[in-house]
């Protein structure tokens, strides 16, 4: 059983990431932290990898929903979402927010998950 939605697409790595900024910003996701994976194993442990950004992302709406309801919700924020080179493409993968939601076990949380995940849906399909 997946726990991410993903896509692979075309084009330069760079552009996909600004892409990917982008329309999570349509659909209202703020990046709150951009981890540059093979920048960092260089500098730490001397290591190539390919390219691999993390993204995290936060809907401030659906985050504030969720935390209302239970403080201890913010251990799973913010939702990731990681660019990669692949030997096809680039992919674009974001964690399931239904699933992840899900390890609270707690159905008054599914309508977040349930938004979230329409909303990765669609920034997926516009890229």
């Amino acid at each position: 059983m997946s726990y991410t939605i993903r896509t692979q697409v075309d084009g330069e790595f760079d552009d996909i990431v600004e892409k990917t900024i982008d329309a999570l910003e349509d659909e209202e996701f703020g990046v709150l932290c951009d981890i540059d994976v093979r920048e960092t194993l260089k500098k730490k442990l001397d290591e190539d990898f390919r390219q691999y950004r993390i993204l995290g992302a936060c809907n401030p709406q659906l985050a504030h929903q969720g935390l209302e309801h239970d403080l201890e919700l913010g251990t799973l924020l913010p939702c990731n979402v990681v660019v990669y080179d692949d030997d096809d493409g680039v992919v674009v993968s974001a964690v399931d927010p239904q699933r992840l939601i899900g390890v609270a076990d707690d159905d008054e949380l599914d309508p977040i998950g349930d938004d979230a995940y329409e909303r990765f849906e669609r920034v997926l399909e516009s890229l």
